[in-house]
């Protein structure tokens, strides 16, 4: 089996730390609307199978770059903390990328998902 490149799982993770913000909105608007307006559980039973597969999906990804790039284990360990508070997988992505933790051993980063679409 051949495992991604680093730039791919690079990718990956960013994608899926903010894909995981996201579900996390999502599961938090579940909620209100299931414990205080009490009009639906709807929002729960979506948001909670989606928002799962984002957080195992995010912790695989941050533990194969663990292993990858070498990270500290306070890196890893803060990787892991962010999936448990709601947005802060994208605070945890974009501060690893200020700090060089999500660059490859080529010493190329791999572009944030806003300069993929930009095309630069």
């Amino acid at each position: 089996m051949k495992l991604p490149s680093t730039a791919t799982m690079i990718r990956i993770f960013r994608g899926l730390a903010i894909a995981e913000a996201f579900s996390w909105a999502a599961l938090l608007l579940g909620m209100v609307l299931k414990w205080i307006t009490r009009t639906t559980e709807l929002g729960v039973e979506i948001a909670g199978p989606i928002h799962g597969a984002f957080f195992i999906g995010y912790a695989i990804a941050a533990l194969s770059l663990w292993a990858m790039l070498r990270w500290p284990f306070r890196v890893a360990l803060l990787a892991g903390l962010s999936a448990v508070f709601p947005f802060a997988t994208v605070w945890f992505e974009r501060r690893a990328g200020r700090h060089g933790y999500l660059t490859d051993r080529s010493g190329q980063a791999a572009p944030t998902p806003a300069q993929e679409t930009a095309g630069v």
